[in-house]
């Protein structure tokens, strides 16, 4: 009997999948077209949606996560989930973008980006403490012998019986990184889904723009909030377990939660843009 060995990173794409979440994603893109026009909020919005939903996909692949064996000092990363630690840089960078949307797209986007990034980078700093002063364990990757950035040697740092311990230099740089794209990608979404709500919606309730703010401003975060959710969750999933960042070899993973994610956005996002667009 043979034993076949699972998957690593990288290994596993599946064509078929992958050409039916881009079918997807086109049919939904051709049905926005001609339901509205190219040239038109509503299309520019999905668009901008999709490319938000991949980017929170594809950065949620930099963020160092450890889970439980981090927790024990037996894996580095952050003693936590892929999804609630993505989401919780997602929500900071929201929060940030969404109170400069007033000043614009890109000021806006940026500064959802720079509120990720630093959510990461404060939670990286003090998870660095506690491992360093708390656990008394140094910092050490278990996927690489030298680190990719700073050049230090990592075996002779790390303890035997584990995959590596503490949060590595490039794993805290991978984790910044990793929250200006998720933030970023958030408050892209949310930008677009506010221009839609803001023009449809007077229209739609019958009521004027001052009025039907609160409720614009409600709906965005709420739809923005939620896509972070999906994509993280399928990151997550794509992931399966601890990653150290964007040098572990599960980062070679991420084209499939690409696809996956053009394909997700595209199915909310035309979701959420209906409910205010028709």
């Amino acid at each position: 009997m043979t034993v076949t060995p699972k998957p690593t990173g990288g290994v596993g794409m599946d064509p078929v999948a992958n050409a039916l979440s881009i079918i997807l994603m086109i049919a939904i893109i051709g049905a926005a077209w001609i339901l509205f026009g190219w040239n038109t909020l509503v299309f520019k919005a999905l668009v901008a949606v999709i490319l938000g939903g991949a980017l929170v996909g594809f950065g949620v692949h930099f963020v160092p996560v450890g889970g439980a064996p981090a927790a024990m000092g037996q894996a580095p990363g952050i003693a936590t989930g892929v999804a609630m630690l993505a989401a919780g840089a997602g929500l900071a960078g929201l929060f940030g973008g969404a109170f400069a949307v007033p000043l614009g797209l890109l000021t806006s986007v940026v500064a959802g980006g720079i509120g990720g990034a630093l959510m990461m980078a404060i939670t990286c700093l003090f998870v660095t403490l506690i491992y360093t002063y708390g656990m008394g364990i140094p910092s050490a990757s278990g996927k690489v012998k030298v680190d990719p950035i700073t050049g230090d040697t990592q075996a002779e740092y790390k303890s035997q019986g584990t995959e590596g311990h503490g949060l590595p230099f490039s794993s805290f740089a991978g984790g910044v990184i990793g929250g200006f794209l998720g933030g970023f990608g958030g408050t892209l979404i949310y930008y677009a889904l506010l221009q839609v709500y803001e023009a449809k919606l007077p229209t739609l309730l019958s009521a004027s723009a001052s009025a039907v703010a609160p409720v614009a401003v409600s709906l965005a975060g709420i739809f923005a909030i939620g896509m972070f959710l999906v994509n993280a969750v399928l990151a997550a999933y794509n992931i399966t377990g601890t990653t150290e960042g964007f040098h572990d070899p599960k980062f070679a993973r991420f084209p499939r939660a690409i696809f996956a994610s053009l394909a997700a956005s595209a199915v909310c996002g035309i979701v959420a843009i209906l409910v205010a667009a028709l």
